[in-house]
């Protein structure tokens, strides 16, 4: 009898667990979404989209406006001198696609070392980065 009530009460006890549930779909895609805007960061650790002082190689200086449409517009003594798209692949790797035939997507490597964010193409050659705040 005592075995009898014994099963009785655990068969109640296991009737009234639940399962645990699964996964909720809004967490898959609120990591999928911190994936994305990870994406999005700079090498100086902050948002990709935003203005920047771009000195070049050779001395030159630009203004780039990377707007958070994935398109950009580079000015040079306030005259538009390339439009295109961007897509910052990792904070060490950004991508451009000037408008045009026949363009191609071009990524150059960047790194911020002792306080200088630098952005080197495939040919070598480095340019100086500067976000433009406000």
């Amino acid at each position: 009898m005592k075995k009898l009530v014994l099963f009785a009460a655990l068969a109640a006890l296991s009737a009234c667990s639940k399962p645990e549930p699964a996964p909720e779909p809004a967490a898959s895609e609120a990591a999928e979404a911190s994936d994305a805007a990870a994406v999005n960061i700079a090498a100086d650790g902050k948002s990709s989209v935003g203005k920047f002082k771009i000195t070049s190689h050779d001395g030159k200086v630009y203004i780039e406006e990377d707007k958070a449409d994935g398109t950009y517009v580079t000015t040079q003594d306030g005259k538009v001198v390339e439009t295109g798209k961007w897509e910052q692949k990792s904070p060490g790797t950004f991508c451009f696609i000037k408008d045009g035939k026949d363009a191609k997507q071009v990524c150059n490597q960047e790194k911020v070392e002792n306080g200088v964010w630098t952005t080197t193409n495939a040919k070598g050659e480095v340019s100086k980065v500067e976000r433009v705040e406000g």
